[in-house]
């Protein structure tokens, strides 16, 4: 659920949610409503350039507080394993990106530029270039890559925002899901490959005997990284894993501006508060 505490009325509040999951390889949505208090006066859906459903809504009577609550059923599909040695090397795969031969590997080309949140630059480049020697699989130096955010960067709420440029999270070291997810990016665009970012949730509760992923209870972020010939292929820096059945994926796009949960306008209001909880839970 998603709350807004508001110190003065807000008269007017307009939203766009991206809080329907969506149907990929690995999971099918079954079910989704998302429920407004207090209740919308419009309230309609639409897909987005990237295929993600986007719910609008517009509030036109005064509130204090503004309550978003979204559910969904999820079923989960079995996941390939993909083993990354077997995967082609980082330069064959970019040199196929930029041909883009396959229509899967233009759609994919895309996302090799720079975005509104996420500039090319050739420092992410160097950072990341001795991973990506001569002939390395893609997906094992993308992973050597996931590995060496997780551990030089401090996960760290307190330190940037939504907002923060990813140049400061990266100079800084620290941040959160979605600074690790918009460096990491950062770097593979910066090299010449396609990667997109992530909105998702994490289980509640991890299987027995795994342990608790960090970001769970809240929203969060990742990546994909495409390899022609396979697809895309999620890494999560924050975790140092490739997600399989404990990650749900939402929506994604060039960055955190394409797939912001919740974003919109409000008239009035004041300073407000801005809480958020989730919950996962597996059944049969």
């Amino acid at each position: 659920m998603t709350r807004y505490q508001y110190g003065d009325a807000a008269s007017l509040s307009h939203n766009e949610l991206f809080l329907t999951p969506r149907n990929t390889s690995v999971q099918s949505c079954i079910r989704s409503t998302t429920t407004l208090s207090p209740l919308p006066s419009a309230i309609s859906r639409r897909t987005d350039y990237f295929g993600n459903t986007v719910v609008t809504t517009t509030i036109e009577s005064p509130h204090n507080v503004l309550e978003i609550m979204a559910s969904s059923d999820i079923k989960l599909n079995p996941v390939t394993v993909i083993v990354p040695d077997l995967t082609p090397s980082w330069e064959q795969a970019r040199e196929t990106l930029w041909r883009h031969p396959m229509p899967d590997d233009l759609e994919a080309f895309q996302f090799v530029f720079g975005s509104p949140m996420i500039p090319v630059d050739n420092r992410f480049a160097a950072w990341a270039k001795d991973l990506f020697e001569p002939g390395v699989p893609i997906l094992k130096a993308a992973l050597d890559l996931t590995e060496r955010i997780f551990k030089e960067f401090k996960y760290d709420p307190s330190a940037t925002t939504t907002t923060t440029a990813v140049e400061t999270a990266f100079d800084i070291k620290r941040g959160v899901c979605q600074d690790f997810a918009h460096i990491e990016i950062a770097c593979l665009r910066s090299l010449g490959l396609a990667a997109r970012y992530v909105s998702g949730y994490l289980h509640t509760q991890p299987p027995p005997g795994k342990p608790k992923l960090v970001g769970a209870d809240a929203s969060h972020a990742w990546l994909s990284i495409y390899i022609p010939g396979t697809g895309w292929v999620d890494l999560d820096p924050t975790n140092n894993v490739i997600p399989t059945d404990q990650h749900l994926t939402l929506a994604w796009g060039r960055d955190y501006g394409d797939v912001t949960p919740v974003k919109g306008t409000v008239l009035g209001g004041g300073q407000h508060q801005l809480s958020v909880s989730v919950d996962v839970v597996q059944y049969d």
